[in-house]
């Protein structure tokens, strides 16, 4: 198979943004919230993780740009010890945190691959990269809220999402 193109990249990046809504959309706050013991993470933790590691890697790799959301990117830094993290923002917040850093993300590839940047070609090279590694940080965490949907909640998977350039490995949906 061919290397994937930035535009093939954020169609897969929009495949796995989807099986995380999937994943959660149908839950309470209450278990969002859940966490399985105090130096554990809940599920809603991790639905801020994802977007903000893709916002510290859109603005630290490719653009400089300002924080969305500087308490929720604390709040989901994974250094950020579980103990000092604070209460998970309502799931409105959440989302809207998911929806405005998957916008500027495809904005600043947008960007890229149309080569509105000072060096295009070094930068598409980047957020190929930068894309990857997103998606599969994406299916990381799904893994986890997906084990506490279906074992702690009895609530049933959605399909694992299926493409040409998905793949498992170890048991991760994986963007090869």
């Amino acid at each position: 198979m061919s290397t994937p193109t930035l535009a093939d990249l954020l169609v897969e990046y929009d495949r796995a943004l989807a099986y995380t809504a999937d994943l959660w959309s149908d839950l309470t706050i209450e278990e969002v919230r859940w966490r399985p013991n105090p130096e554990s993470s809940a599920i809603g933790w991790h639905l801020g993780h994802q977007p903000a590691v893709a916002h510290f890697l859109v603005r630290n790799l490719t653009a400089a740009e300002v924080s969305i959301d500087p308490e929720l990117d604390a709040l989901m830094d994974s250094a950020t010890p579980e103990p000092d993290r604070g209460a998970l923002p309502e799931l409105d917040r959440l989302a809207s945190y998911r929806d405005e850093v998957a916008e500027r993300l495809r904005f600043r590839v947008g960007n890229i691959d149309s080569g509105q940047v000072g060096a295009p070609n070094q930068l598409r090279m980047v957020a190929h990269t930068l894309l990857v590694a997103t998606i599969n940080h994406e299916y990381q965490h799904d893994k986890w809220v997906g084990e506490v949907r279906h074992d702690q909640f009895g609530k049933d998977l959605p399909p694992e999402p299926t493409s040409d350039r998905l793949s498992l490995v170890d048991g991760y949906v994986v963007v090869s």
